[in-house]
């Protein structure tokens, strides 16, 4: 099954892309240039030696070839040097080896940790846009394919031309020029056909990337979304999208083999013709008496350790196209523009009085879709502000903002007067700490979760967070206390029990500006309560922004803002604000109706 749509997304692999790729990679082995230098010296000495070994062979023939009536004596000094060269090939080509290794292994360390560092530094709208599991396997296939790539360049492309030369040299010295002339056509037509055909078939490879991406990006997302599957009951649907796209890629990869065995059946027969033909040469030429038995052996030797790499020259070919395309994945990432950036003259964020102002900003994730418009209000230090409003009235946006994962459209945000877009990142969100509404842990021990916030903090500064997070007694109660393994984004454990793990990392963390973003919207009325009487005994000398849904929580704001379709309605204390009688009066009156419900319904479901 083919569409439009991949002929389109192909056609910028070709030659003038591959070269770019392969000037790309020059960076990671820069530093180990020297060791390249060295591992081309062995080879070439290899290389020397190895087209040395049938010129010593023609002169053992040609000892060995005597008249009847004289007596041949053993070449012992030809025979050692005839081992000798074979000793010295084998030799440096481990050295080379040796030399070498270190070069690729640091490459591909390099190149991985380099893409990690840049996915860290993209913005948060490419990391909600992105697929997970497409990009580890081209991060995978990445790093696999930058070895591969200098291997072939370094181990094999490069040895054969330089053999190639060697061998074209001395033929053209010493023997008439029909030799080298049919060896140099035979050679030029390999090349030719192997190149054209390659460059027809590789859109199959580059489909079956695409495809394999694609199917790795579905299986993960059904198996992050485990439990959705099988609320919805559909297993069924999954594995169908799973396996269509695999179907596809089944297609593209039984075309790929056809075409490969295509390939390999027209480099054979040129290189049966090529090498027939010059043997036909060389035997004419020993009934001629114009070349010895020996230069016979020599020159079949010589052919056959020639069109042997040759041979192998276009599988080397195919797979460093192959391997190309393969980093092609991982150039294009790398290459991907960093949304948000660091001044040029970016100096730290200075705290002096925890202040946060918002400066009539506005901001929108798509030009036709505004969140915020003119929005303004300033926290002074030490105070507690809340933010309230209707779903998508862009309260966890000010959060999002804040820490700078998107800078605003116009306007302007200011920590303790300085604004944000002037100093580092980094020194930006050590001075913040937030629990979202969405809580995600590592697939790492309780302890790790809570410790990630200051990794060089002590034990028992991790237990007091816990405890202050109203965890502690919950964690010791489990088998395996702190070092409990809390599963994939933490699915081992509640909603309720990953905030209070996440509530506990951000009090660890004891920065001076807090953001709850709901974050007691998983929990009991107990742990509420408790969590808040903790919450507000750390927040006593913090300046703390609580975007909540329930307005129980935030009656003892400060100041509290009413946020809706991207503007502030209302401001005020939680008292103003119900003698108002505006829209928070309004929330407020249908949240306490439906609590009144709730604690109505208690007994009867506790009878039940």
């Amino acid at each position: 099954m083919s569409s439009p749509a991949w002929g389109r997304t192909e056609k910028p692999h070709g030659d003038r892309t591959d070269w770019q790729n392969i000037r790309r990679m020059l960076p990671f082995i820069w530093s180990y240039r020297g060791r390249v230098l060295l591992a081309l010296l062995f080879l070439v000495l290899s290389k020397l030696a190895m087209v040395g070994v049938p010129i010593v062979l023609k002169f053992i023939i040609d000892a060995l070839d005597t008249p009847p009536n004289q007596t041949a004596s053993l070449p012992v000094a030809l025979l050692l040097a005839y081992g000798l060269l074979r000793f010295v090939n084998s030799g440096f080509n481990e050295l080379r080896d040796v030399i070498f290794a270190r070069v690729r292994y640091h490459a591909m360390r390099e190149l991985s940790v380099t893409t990690l560092r840049h996915l860290h530094r993209l913005s948060l709208r490419f990391h909600l846009e992105r697929n997970t599991g497409a990009i580890s396997r081209d991060m995978e296939r990445g790093a696999q394919s930058f070895s591969s790539i200098l291997n072939y360049l370094v181990f094999n492309i490069v040895p054969t031309a330089a053999e190639v030369l060697l061998v074209a040299g001395i033929l053209l010295s010493q023997y008439p020029p029909r030799f080298a002339v049919a060896i140099f056509v035979t050679v030029m037509a390999y090349v030719a056909f192997t190149f054209f055909l390659t460059e027809w078939r590789m859109h199959y490879r580059h489909r079956m990337n695409a495809l394999d991406s694609s199917a790795n990006g579905k299986a993960m997302d059904s198996l992050m979304n485990y439990e959705t599957v099988k609320y919805f009951n559909n297993e069924t649907h999954e594995i169908r999208r799973y396996e269509q796209t695999m179907s596809e890629w089944e297609d593209a990869a039984v075309r790929s083999q056809s075409t490969m065995s295509l390939l390999n059946f027209g480099q054979g027969a040129i290189i049966a013709v090529g090498v027939t033909v010059v043997m036909f040469y060389a035997a004419e030429s020993v009934i001629e008496k114009q070349i010895t038995l020996g230069d016979l052996v020599m020159i079949n030797a010589m052919m056959l350790q020639l069109f042997i790499p040759l041979n192998f020259l276009g599988v080397i070919y195919r797979s460093l196209k192959y391997a190309l395309a393969d980093m092609d994945m991982v150039l294009k990432l790398l290459q991907k523009p960093v949304e948000i950036e660091d001044a040029p003259d970016a100096r730290e964020l200075f705290i002096n009085e925890p202040t946060v102002e918002f400066d009539h900003v506005r901001f929108s994730y798509n030009p036709d879709r505004p969140i915020l418009n003119d929005v303004s209000f300033f926290v002074p230090a030490g105070r507690k502000f809340a933010v309230v409003g209707p779903s998508g009235a862009g309260k966890s946006t000010l959060a999002r903002l804040i820490y700078r994962f998107y800078d605003v459209d116009s306007g302007d945000i200011r920590i303790s007067g300085q604004s944000i877009r002037s100093v580092t990142q980094s020194s930006l969100r050590r001075q913040i700490g937030i629990v979202p509404q969405d809580t995600v842990l590592f697939n790492d021990t309780i302890y790790y979760n809570i410790q990630y916030a200051r990794p060089e903090a002590s034990r028992d500064e991790v237990i007091e967070a816990a405890k202050l997070a109203d965890i502690h007694d919950f964690i010791e109660q489990l088998p395996a206390g702190y070092e409990t393994v809390v599963g994939e984004r933490g699915l081992k454990l509640s909603g309720g029990e990953k905030q209070r793990v996440a509530i506990a990392r951000v009090l660890l963390k004891n920065p001076p500006i807090l953001i709850f973003d709901e974050a007691t919207s998983s929990l009991d009325s107990r742990s509420e309560r408790n969590i808040l009487e903790a919450l507000n005994r750390i927040a006593r000398r913090k300046t703390t922004l609580v975007i909540a849904h329930r307005l129980s929580t935030i009656v003892d704001a400060d100041r509290i803002l009413v946020l809706e379709k991207g503007e502030i309605r209302e401001q005020g204390s939680h008292e103003e604000l119900l003698e108002h009688g505006g829209l928070y009066a309004s929330m407020w009156a249908i949240q306490q109706k439906k609590l009144q419900e709730e604690e109505l319904d208690a007994p009867e479901e506790a009878v039940e």
